[in-house]
């Protein structure tokens, strides 16, 4: 049986083209996070004035850096509340070469919006606020409380998020949050994220002589910190790919017998996903991992760039005064970034040479998300992109990090929901960002299910 009332299925449809128009006027505003032109600003009173228009309070609340909305609308105190969360905030558009159209400039071209933004994340924000109108619209009321929040800053990482978050607390308090800011497995592949790798990055420094020397001159007496990184570097990994980090893998969480054999149903292409990175195969991570389980399961440390002494054309016989590394590693749940560069602390003090000075400096941390799989908003998404899709949903983890997850988790005590509406050729962060518009419209019917699949969940669990 639906959950979503026939009048708000019909209401949705009715209105799919007035609710693409409005899609395409929030992206017309090039709200770049990281750049200070008034254009975020702009979105974020849109945002807010197109939530009050749709029966919200809403305001515009600072935040230390680009604002951020807050809305809500609490129909009943004895009834659950569901916290939405989106971005306005998008990538820059660089480089425009490949672009087909205006990045800021909608465009609709077979089936598909395409625009910086499109997907990630205007495009699903607007499915959420499509179904929240269509609820107050067409039924008269939302079937729970609903508060709204947007952010501003999550492209450039979030950084005034956290104090945020504690300082709202009161007023983004709720039983779940859905975010919608992801995508599925596969085309017709309805997916549930259940959980993301955090993040350690940080930059090792070696330093030799006080500047770069004659090779010639002075090559056997003094050491070279270029050498001395890529022994550092090498030295990471052992030959079977496992990270040689003291207690790396203390607090990995082992995969479940049950996660594996899901995973193995899954339609993954090993042969096509390599073809698609331009690489031969896939022998990268751990041995004795599937590519499925290297990516969403088990941690990793990757240079993501090292330099150091003459690197232009031709040559320059020199020892460098210095050589730099920057790694990224990823982590799964319960291990502690914090932790992880205590390690790399460890292990670089027992690895650098006599001779040679180092530091490190540490340029990001976030903690992992594993989200309990019967959790009430795992189970609604799925009943509700069961009923907007069709097909039996999937609940699959994802290896990147979406920071916002793990602090909600955290500072407001619920259980998330990455309930998103992408599809993994939606170019984000590239040039030609699209949206598929089926993907758009059946999102909001997704949306508007969640509210009453979660409502009665949740009382269930209560009763």
């Amino acid at each position: 049986m639906s959950a979503v009332p026939q009048a708000v299925r019909a209401y949705l449809e009715a209105n799919r083209q007035r609710h693409l128009e409005a899609l395409k006027a929030l992206l017309r505003i090039p709200s770049i996070a990281n750049v200070n032109d008034g254009a975020c600003e702009r979105a974020a009173q849109w945002c807010r004035d197109h939530l009050a228009a749709i029966g919200f309070a809403a305001e515009v609340v600072q935040a230390g850096g680009k604002p951020n909305v807050i809305a809500e609308r609490i129909v009943d105190p004895t009834r659950p509340t569901v916290l939405v969360y989106g971005h306005y905030d998008v990538q820059p558009p660089d480089p425009l070469g490949p672009w087909r159209s205006d990045p800021f400039e909608p465009t609709v071209r077979d089936g598909r919006l395409y625009a910086r933004g499109a997907n990630d994340d205007k495009g699903q924000l607007m499915a959420q606020l499509c179904a929240l109108e269509a609820w107050i619209a067409a039924a008269g009321e939302l079937p729970c409380n609903v508060k709204v929040f947007v952010e501003g800053e999550e492209e450039i990482g979030s950084p005034h998020i956290e104090p945020f978050l504690a300082a709202h607390a009161h007023r983004l308090s709720a039983d779940t949050v859905v975010i919608s800011d992801s995508e599925f497995f596969a085309p017709g592949v309805p997916s549930i994220t259940y959980a993301l790798r955090g993040l350690a990055y940080f930059e090792i420094t070696l330093h030799g002589p006080a500047a770069d020397i004659h090779s010639g001159i002075h090559g056997g007496a003094v050491r070279n910190p270029v050498n001395a990184l890529a022994r550092l570097v090498a030295g990471m990994h052992d030959d079977t790919g496992r990270v040689m980090i003291p207690g790396f893998y203390d607090d990995v969480v082992p995969l479940m017998d049950e996660e594996r054999d899901a995973w193995e149903t899954l339609p993954f292409d090993e042969a096509a996903y390599a073809w698609s990175l331009g690489v031969e195969g896939l022998s990268g991570g751990e041995a004795g991992y599937s590519p499925l389980e290297r990516r969403w399961a088990r941690p990793t440390l990757d240079c993501n760039g090292i330099v150091g002494g003459y690197i232009e054309a031709g040559s320059k016989t020199i020892i460098p005064a210095s050589a730099h590394v920057k790694v990224s590693c990823r982590l799964v749940a319960r291990q502690d970034p914090r932790r992880i560069i205590d390690g790399v602390r460890a292990y670089v003090a027992a690895n650098v040479p006599p001779g040679i000075r180092h530091e490190i400096a540490v340029h990001a941390e976030a903690r992992p998300v594993l989200v309990p799989r019967q959790a009430p908003s795992v189970q609604a998404g799925v009943a509700a992109l069961r009923e907007a899709f069709g097909g039996e949903p999937v609940l699959i983890r994802c290896g990147a990090s979406v920071p916002i997850t793990e602090q909600f988790q955290r500072l407001l005590q619920v259980d998330p929901v990455l309930m998103g509406f992408g599809l993994p050729d939606d170019n984000l962060h590239s040039p030609n960002e699209k949206f598929d518009l089926g993907q758009f419209y059946n999102g909001a019917v997704a949306a508007a299910a969640f509210l009453p699949h979660f409502a009665e969940i949740h009382a269930n669990r209560r009763g």
